[in-house]
């Protein structure tokens, strides 16, 4: 079935809401850096506005989101570039309750994926149990990975969705 030239209704609100956004515009002259010298790990879940629940203002800090906010390869190149090109100096990890990677497991949703498209899929779909164990795995990633330059500030967090606190993951 070719392609429609129809344009999704919700994208174009959101172009509408871009034009208010841009004639509201405040932003102009933020540095590259980090104000804060700071990156941020976190799950892609929509229910966790990052900037909301830490206080954070545009300019302050990378955010670096994924599914499950684990430490991969991809978020592992985006912090050495956060911290060598753009001088960051502290990396916070942020996992959260009720996630829908504690839903699944990596052989099954793999299996599905393969039935469905015919073929398997290469990557680590990374799911798990417990999100403070997730938060302190990948905490372990980053303190032993030889390429990122500041590792004494890195501290994980788990979000609970239900009342909006931040737990702290401390190492057992």
């Amino acid at each position: 079935m070719p392609p429609s030239h129809e344009f999704s209704p919700i994208a174009t609100e959101l172009l509408v809401n871009n034009a208010t956004f841009v004639s509201q515009f405040a932003d102009q002259g933020l540095a590259l850096a980090p104000i804060l010298h700071l990156a941020i790990v976190a799950c892609m879940d929509s229910r966790m506005d990052i900037f909301q629940m830490l206080g954070l203002r545009h300019g302050d800090a990378h955010i670096i989101r994924n599914a499950g906010g684990v430490v991969t390869d991809d978020v592992v190149r985006s912090l050495v570039v956060s911290q060598r090109l753009l001088k960051t100096q502290e990396i916070i990890l942020i996992h959260h309750t009720d996630c829908g990677l504690q839903k699944i497991s990596d052989e099954g949703f793999k299996d599905e994926i393969e039935q469905d498209c015919g073929t398997r899929p290469h990557w680590p779909t990374e799911a798990f149990e417990d999100p403070f164990d997730a938060v302190r795995e990948s905490m372990k990633r980053l303190h032993g990975n030889p390429f990122l330059i500041n590792k004494q500030n890195i501290r994980g967090f788990v979000y609970d969705v239900e009342t909006g606190a931040l737990l702290e993951a401390t190492a057992r």
